[in-house]
């Protein structure tokens, strides 16, 4: 894909003015729509006769949107449709590779894919090659009925009645949403089979075993046929009972998805506590691949929703020799769906790999976050623990005073660095007077932040090893200092006498209740 630079050259002014909007405004997704079907109809449709620069600008657009919004299947149907036009089926078919490889958990983009196959390609081997790769991807989606349905279809049109069988064979133990009439057809099919051809290998064996040891080698092959059929239809009736089973467990939660797809808008909230449930029942049958399944399914309907990309990590760490898939889910999340405003996703990721020993990695997370957010309280404190873990207090001093006296730094954050510098000073350098003079260095500045007077308040309070009169005292004046200010609401400075006040009576001795009982009266007087 060239670079936005020369992609501008190829765009005629509507559909530059449409990219200038996009690009300002790149998570509006209308504006993009508005783009990709301008470039869409230049030229009254493209095809093979059209312009090449009509042709570069169309999927210059088309690869910028996808690369924003890489789970609209239907657009990455309609881009193969566009370039088998333009210039055939090789092209179409790296744009569904590339489709599938973005939205791999698309049941209705791999049935578009072998469709397109089917119609285009004239070696069975590879068409079948394709479905197989198709089922082995969404062929236990509980909805993935088109999909068989599709390739059993390609079967019937090549004749191959054992590859149908098979297929049925297969299917009679997943639980679908039609898996009753894929089990009325192989029973139907299986009358025409002979018994040895309906079972497992091993099964057949065991009942032929049986039967002979209790009749001998006398009876004929027609005999034996009709005595062990019964007891393979039992053993079809019972996958059948199985799979029954599991889809009515299912259908509960099934019939309730509204928007199973990828949308930009926001999922009511019955909807996410529908898929939240539907996870819990998975995780609680403990098959994993089907849950992983559903993890993938969820996240494509549910994909800006950051919580159950974490929940999903989670549970990816708890299975044996997986961090490679952990990993892939955390990267999924912060390079696609998850905006740096929200950068839990992101913090989490840094400590996953800071604990795989991926140090360094984990700090270039960090430094890409404060890249586009400089003053990310959490990506500092983030950043300065993680050196102190590397390197000492030192290197976690330095990480702060850098963000502290950044002119990029706002306010706000100062106060909650400050707070963390200092109790990095106070706790982890057990040097209380160094917190202490950090505190009143900055406090000028901060008479009107919750966070920096809750902090130094509570750094007095919490003070170990010194007398109990003249704790009280620095924690009485730092009071003081901060009521006499006034440049907190009142709620705010009422929360900070009652945290002393709870002081005052968990460790406070002498003179106590009398103390208590004055600074009562004189905060919450009417």
């Amino acid at each position: 894909m060239e670079n936005d630079q020369e992609f501008v050259t190829y765009l005629v002014p509507e559909l530059r003015k449409l990219w200038e909007e996009s690009s300002r405004d790149p998570d509006n997704y209308e504006k993009w729509e508005a783009l990709v079907n301008t470039a869409e109809s230049q030229e009254g449709g493209l095809n093979r006769n059209s312009s090449p620069q009509a042709i570069t600008a169309f999927r210059g657009v088309y690869d910028r949107f996808l690369a924003k919004f890489p789970l609209f299947f239907g657009y990455w149907k309609k881009y193969a449709d566009s370039e088998f036009s333009i210039a055939g089926t090789e092209a179409a078919e790296l744009v569904y590779e590339r489709g599938v490889a973005s939205i791999p958990y698309s049941v209705d983009l791999w049935v578009h894919y072998c469709g397109f196959k089917c119609e285009t390609t004239h070696e069975p081997e590879l068409i079948r090659e394709l479905f197989e790769r198709g089922a082995n991807t969404v062929g236990i989606d509980f909805m993935a009925h088109p999909f068989w349905d599709k390739y059993i279809e390609f079967e019937e049109r090549s004749e191959s009645h054992d590859q149908i069988f098979a297929i049925l064979t297969r299917l009679i133990e997943i639980p679908l949403h039609q898996y009753a009439k894929y089990y009325d057809r192989f029973q139907r099919l299986s009358q025409q089979r002979a018994v040895k051809n309906t079972l497992p290998s091993d099964t057949y064996a065991q009942f032929k075993a049986e039967y002979e040891m209790a009749n001998g080698t006398g009876p004929s092959d027609t005999q034996m046929e009709a005595a062990l059929r019964p007891r393979a239809e039992a053993v079809h009736s019972e996958k059948f009972r199985k799979t029954q089973n599991e889809v009515n467990k299912r259908w509960s939660f099934e019939q309730h998805i509204k928007r199973p797809y990828f949308h930009v808008t926001e999922v009511e909230d019955e909807q996410l506590d529908l898929w939240r449930r539907y996870l819990d029942f998975e995780e609680s049958e403990g098959h994993p691949d089907r849950i992983t399944f559903l993890y993938e399914r969820c996240l494509v309907a549910l994909a800006y929703y950051d919580d159950l990309w974490l929940r999903y990590a989670r549970w990816m760490q708890g299975r044996s020799n997986k961090m490679e898939e952990v990993r892939h889910i955390y990267m999924r999340a912060a390079c696609f769906y998850a905006p740096i405003a929200r950068p839990q996703v992101r913090l989490q990721w840094a400590l996953f790999e800071e604990r795989e020993g991926r140090s360094q990695i984990a700090a270039d997370i960090y430094a890409a976050i404060l890249l586009q957010v400089p003053d990310m309280a959490d990506a500092i404190t983030g950043q300065a623990n993680l050196q102190r873990r590397l390197h000492g207090i030192d290197a976690a001093a330095q990480v702060y005073q850098a963000h502290v006296t950044s002119p990029t730094t706002s306010l706000s954050t100062q106060a909650v660095l400050i707070a963390a510098w200092a109790k990095l000073l106070w706790l982890n350098k057990n040097s209380p007077s160094e917190a202490r003079s950090l505190f009143s260095q900055h406090q000028a500045r901060f008479w009107d932040s919750k966070v920096f007077c809750q902090a130094r308040l509570e750094f007095e309070m919490g003070i170990q090893g010194v007398a109990e009169e003249e704790q009280r005292a620095e924690i009485k004046k730092t009071l003081e200092e901060i009521r006499k200010k006034g440049l907190l609401p009142p709620e705010v400075s009422r929360e900070l006498c009652a945290l002393y006040m709870d002081w005052l009576v968990e460790r406070g001795t002498k003179d106590v209740a009398g103390e208590w009982l004055t600074l009562d009266r004189e905060v919450n007087a009417a």
